[in-house]
């Protein structure tokens, strides 16, 4: 996650949960769908602390939005290279009851396998995840009297076209990526934090320029080599994924304990706290997959041998180079953390609503590419809309 300034006016944008009588903003408004029945009282408290509150709304709704985009991109992987069989475990993935058809393009699940053999499970997995928590969190605002949030209207962007999957718009463009793979030096660093404005080189320094696809666009990126090896441009798109997979994960890692620190209400609190070490999991298994990339070269993508003690920014070298980017060093570092004279500690990073808040997160899925129209090459209105639910979860604050 970085800092960002705003891709829109916040004083132009912002519309506060905290100001009138409603839950939800004007412009929000036009997203949610109504409270479902049975729901509890809205803002009642308990023995348990104070009731749950417009600010803790906002959090939970911005949360909520958030990962009805990160099940869309998942689905996407799912459908492509995610598992078609896990042996006696059925496969459920599902989404509103109608079963996801996964695996639909094995010559991208034997490229994803170069990572690790894993690949596909973890695909299902994680996409089973992402689905349950958008969900839940919409079950839990509804719970509580509050309007759930649905981005359906913004699923104009159309999915590969490879033979089998559906053809229906989706929220996520995985074709065009510009990946940040910056989280890779951030763990490893044991004197920056990005909560200090700290900046952090990139692992693959080809992927955070130009765009690059996360999938084959087509069946023509499937074909294998005539001697039946998998050819550099699809290890590369595989390649591509596995980066792509850590980058989404380390932002919801930092997230959810971010946005946890400005909750009012101790259920959810313990809701935010909860889902927050999932998306960890997630993150340090893709980051260590990610590791195992070969050193290839596709066109103007190549992806650096980790493991070669010379950094492929700038061709430094020495024992600081193999520390920042030594592939089976996943473990976060110990670093500074709220004051340098406290000493270093092993972390999450960041957590500092500025660095690493809802505003911040938006902001890196723009930059990512995940909601270019292929047809227009600007952003669908899903930014502006993600953006009007983030400012607001930035602004919540915790009421004592």
């Amino acid at each position: 996650m970085k800092k960002v300034d705003s891709v829109f006016s916040k004083s132009a944008n912002r519309r506060s949960f905290l100001k009138g009588g409603t839950l939800a903003a004007a412009g929000a408004a036009t997203l949610v769908a109504g409270a479902l029945p049975g729901k509890l009282a809205a803002f009642d408290g308990d023995d348990r602390g104070p009731g749950v509150t417009r600010g803790d709304i906002a959090i939970l709704t911005f949360l909520s939005a958030l990962e009805q985009v990160e099940a869309d991109l998942w689905i996407q992987y799912a459908e492509l290279g995610g598992a078609t069989n896990q042996g006696l475990s059925p496969i459920d993935l599902e989404l509103n009851g109608k079963k996801i058809v996964t695996g639909l393009a094995p010559n991208y699940i034997t490229a994803l396998e170069v990572l690790d053999g894993d690949m596909p499970q973890y695909i299902a997995d994680n996409t089973d995840d992402e689905i349950s928590h958008h969900r839940f969190l919409n079950n839990y605002l509804a719970s509580k009297g509050a309007r759930t949030i649905d981005l359906s209207q913004f699923a104009i962007i159309p999915p590969s076209a490879v033979s089998g999957v559906p053809q229906n718009g989706r929220l996520t463009n995985l074709k065009q990526l510009t990946v940040d793979t910056s989280w890779w030096t951030r763990y490893r660093s044991s004197n920056k934090n990005p909560d200090f404005g700290d900046t952090f080189e990139q692992a693959v320094p080809d992927l955070a320029k130009g765009q690059h696809p996360a999938i084959p666009l087509n069946d023509n990126d499937l074909v294998l080599n005539p001697d039946g090896s998998i050819p550099n441009h699809l290890l590369a798109i595989a390649f591509t994924a596995g980066f792509h997979f850590a980058f989404i994960e380390q932002g919801g890692t930092s997230l959810y304990p971010t946005l946890a620190q400005h909750v009012t209400n101790l259920e959810v609190l313990r809701v935010l706290l909860s889902i927050g070490p999932s998306e960890a999991m997630h993150f340090q298994t893709w980051h260590d997959k990610a590791g195992n990339a070969t050193q290839i070269t596709d066109g103007n993508l190549s992806f650096p041998n980790l493991n070669a003690g010379v950094d492929p920014n700038n061709g430094a070298t020495g024992p600081a180079v193999a520390d920042e980017f030594q592939t089976n060093l996943i473990m976060p570092e110990p670093t500074i953390f709220l004051n340098r004279a406290l000493g270093p500690v092993s972390i999450v990073r960041p957590t500092s609503t500025q660095e690493g808040g809802a505003v911040a997160s938006v902001q890196s899925f723009a930059d990512d590419g995940l909601f270019l129209d292929p047809a227009t090459g600007k952003n669908t209105g899903i930014v502006k809309a993600l953006m009007q639910l983030a400012e607001e979860a930035d602004e919540a604050r915790r009421q004592l």
